[in-house]
């Protein structure tokens, strides 16, 4: 099978990719390389392209030539970032997506895994939720994955396209030392970082209404992650069809634990500094993963200890 991963060199692409190649699958990576390192994608071969530029739709579309399958994960993903500069998020996922979504209709290409996230819900009047929990994002990235899926959807009805969007929840850990997740953007390596320095973590608000105060989150491990794409993909039916699953565990972890566990796996404790809670921040967000398990088969086999034990091995590869 050949499987073209937009934005493979990133940190969940390269876990894709290593897993697709493990299994003999023929990979191409497409990425602009802004975050993602040709060096992580193995022997998969690597076009370097944007994907929202214009100009590059006939690249694009030729890269896709012979394709059974394409996994799209590139966007932008920082949602401050987003708040900032909405119209070149709108620009860069959105357009991309349109891009993508032309070139693999001229190119013949009819299934699609697409990466969406928990940022489409926003924040919900329920902490654990559906695939069919309404959809209120409160951010301009937010925003783009649920018009990513609308648009996967009216492509599924005009030309027959096959679908599956999954919607991500808090994605941690290392399935391999060298696949660390490399930017300082999520919750664990912002704790590694201060950290190693001998500095406090920060935690944002700890008088939310949860058990200890601080946010509660759905965690799941990059490797789990990366075989759910898999699944999804074999699973995958012709004609038509947009299949949407929340990938997550359906337990949650507090900010506090978080840190807790990373003062465990690491051996160095410096007790953390409160500050004001980060607007937009939902007290409570965690998956109910049943559909997907009930569908695909799939479901999460890794916990807390686990991603914080490995994602420590792999900040200790890179700091080394």
């Amino acid at each position: 099978m050949r499987v073209v991963v937009t934005g493979g060199a990133g940190y969940i692409g390269a876990h894709v990719v290593r897993l697709l190649t493990t299994q003999g699958c023929d990979v191409i990576v497409l990425d602009d390389l802004s975050f993602g390192r040709a060096d992580r994608i193995g022997s998969a071969r690597l076009v370097t392209l944007d994907l929202a530029m214009t100009t590059n739709l006939g690249p694009l579309t030729d890269a896709l030539a012979g394709a059974d399958a394409v996994i799209h994960l590139a966007a932008r993903k920082q949602v401050g970032e987003s708040m900032s500069r909405p119209a070149w998020y709108y620009q860069q996922n959105v357009g991309g997506m349109a891009q993508l979504l032309l070139a693999m209709e001229a190119a013949g290409v009819r299934k699609l895994v697409y990466s969406s996230s928990a940022a489409t819900y926003g924040m919900p009047d329920v902490g654990v939720v559906t695939e069919d929990t309404p959809l209120r994002p409160i951010n301009p990235y937010g925003e783009t994955k649920v018009v990513g899926e609308q648009m996967a959807g009216a492509a599924a009805r005009a030309w027959g396209l096959s679908v599956v969007s999954l919607r991500y929840f808090n994605v941690a850990g290392a399935g391999w030392p060298d696949l660390g997740d490399p930017a300082v953007l999520n919750l664990v390596p912002m704790v590694f970082e201060p950290l190693s320095a001998g500095e406090p973590p920060r935690i944002f608000g700890d008088d939310h209404p949860t058990p200890d105060g601080t946010c509660v989150r759905d965690y799941v491990h990059v490797m789990d992650l990366a075989e759910a794409h898999l699944t999804a993909l074999k699973a995958m039916d012709d004609g038509g069809t947009h299949a949407i699953f929340n990938v997550g565990t359906g337990r949650g972890y507090s900010v506090r634990e978080v840190v807790a566990e990373v003062f465990r796996a690491s051996g160095l404790v410096v007790p953390p500094v409160v500050c004001p809670r980060r607007e937009g921040d939902p007290a409570l967000l965690i998956a109910d993963p049943t559909r997907i398990r009930l569908a695909l088969g799939w479901e999460a086999s890794r916990g807390l200890e686990e991603i914080v034990a490995s994602a420590w091995a792999a900040w200790g590869q890179r700091a080394g």
